[in-house]
C-alpha cells in the first residue's frame, strides 16, 4: 500500500450500498474524473484511478483490488498509490496499460508526440506503467463478499472499454461513455466508431438502478434521465457526420484540410493529440460515408460528395 498522502479535502460523495462515488473536481470533468469504491466483505474494489483518487484516503489507498474500466491516462492517476495491488483491465486495453509503448500504440500518436505525452502524462497523471496487470475477458467477475463485480464489455472508447456493474446493488460504472455534452469521444489507435455506435444502443439493457460516469455527469438515478442523456450523447455522432458532409457540400477537401476544420474540437482547443484524434475520428465517418455512396474518395486524395 502507498504511503503517499492525501490531501486533507475530501471530496464530496454519494453511497449506494457497498458502492461509494467519491466526486472529482467539478463533477469530475475531464482532466479530473470520479472515482468508484465498492466495500465488499472480504475485498475493497476501485474501479480506474482518477485524479481524485489522489484526495479520496483510506477508502482508496487501503484497496485490495483495482478493476479498470479501459486505460487511459486520467483513470490511471491513482496507480503510484497501489504497488503490488493487483489491477486488471480488459484483454484489448491491458497492453496499454503494461508499459508506455503499449500506450502510445493505443494512444495511435504521430511518432513525434510521444516524448512530449510522456512527459505530460508523468507530470500531469502521476503515470507508472504496471507490468504486472492482469487481463480480463468479458463477462469476467470478482467477487468481493456480499457483492460482484461483473465487466461487461462496451468497446468503441477503446477496444476494451468495460461497463462494470455491481451486483445486487444495480450500480452501473459506465466509464467514458460519460454523456457528456462533448459526445463521443473515438479518436483513439484502438477506438472504434461502428462499435462505439452497437455499445451505446447495448446501454439501456444493461440492469441497472444507478448510472456513474467517469466524468461530469457524476451520477444518474432516474432511468428516463439516464437515456434522455443518452439519447442526446449518441445524437452528437451524426451531427458530427451533417458537419463533415456540410464541409464537402462547399467544396472536395483532402483529409488534412477537414482535420485542420475540426470536427471534434472547438478551433481554439490545443492539445497534443488533438490533431491526430481529429484525423483518426474523420477517417473513421469518411469511411462509413464512401461505404455508404455518398462520398467520392478520389486517387488524389480528395473527398467529394456524390
Amino acid at each position: 500500500m502507498s504511503t503517499i498522502p492525501s490531501s486533507a479535502v475530501a471530496p464530496p460523495r454519494a453511497d449506494f450500498g457497498r458502492v461509494a462515488v467519491f466526486f472529482g473536481d467539478k463533477n469530475g470533468k475531464y482532466p479530473d474524473g470520479n472515482q468508484v469504491v465498492v466495500r465488499g466483505t472480504d475485498t475493497l474494489a476501485v474501479f480506474d484511478s482518477p485524479p481524485v483518487s489522489n484526495r479520496v484516503g483510506d477508502d482508496f489507498d487501503r484497496a485490495d483490488l483495482c478493476v479498470l474500466g479501459h486505460v487511459h491516462e486520467d483513470h490511471i492517476a491513482g496507480l503510484h498509490r497501489l504497488p503490488g495491488v493487483p489491477v486488471h483491465a480488459h484483454r484489448a486495453d491491458v497492453d496499454a496499460l503494461r508499459s508506455w509503448e503499449g500506450l502510445a500504440r493505443h494512444y495511435g500518436l504521430s511518432p513525434e508526440r510521444r516524448a512530449p505525452m510522456l512527459a505530460k502524462i508523468r507530470r500531469e497523471y502521476d503515470y507508472v506503467a504496471r507490468p504486472d496487470a492482469l487481463a480480463y475477458d468479458d463477462g469476467a467477475s470478482w467477487e468481493l463478499g456480499g457483492c460482484r463485480v461483473r465487466a461487461i464489455h462496451m468497446p468503441g472508447h477503446t477496444a476494451g472499454h468495460c461497463v462494470l456493474l455491481i451486483e445486487p446493488e444495480g450500480v452501473a460504472f459506465i466509464g467514458d461513455i460519460d454523456l457528456t455534452g462533448f459526445g463521443p469521444y473515438y479518436g483513439d489507435g484502438t477506438s472504434s466508431l461502428a462499435d462505439f455506435r452497437r455499445s451505446l444502443a447495448r446501454l439501456p439493457d444493461i440492469p441497472a438502478r444507478v448510472w456513474v460516469t467517469s466524468h461530469h455527469r457524476g451520477v444518474y438515478t432516474d432511468r428516463q434521465a439516464m437515456l434522455q442523456a443518452l439519447a442526446a450523447f449518441t445524437a452528437k455522432i451524426d451531427e458530427r457526420e451533417r458537419r463533415l458532409i456540410e464541409l464537402l457540400a462547399h467544396q472536395p477537401r483532402s483529409l488534412p484540410d477537414l482535420v485542420a476544420c475540426r470536427l471534434m474540437y472547438p478551433p481554439d482547443y490545443e492539445e497534443l493529440w488533438v490533431d491526430d484524434a481529429e484525423r483518426r475520428s474523420i477517417s473513421q465517418h469518411l469511411d462509413e460515408l464512401v461505404a455508404d455512396g455518398r462520398v467520392l474518395a478520389e486517387p488524389d486524395g480528395m473527398f467529394r460528395l456524390r
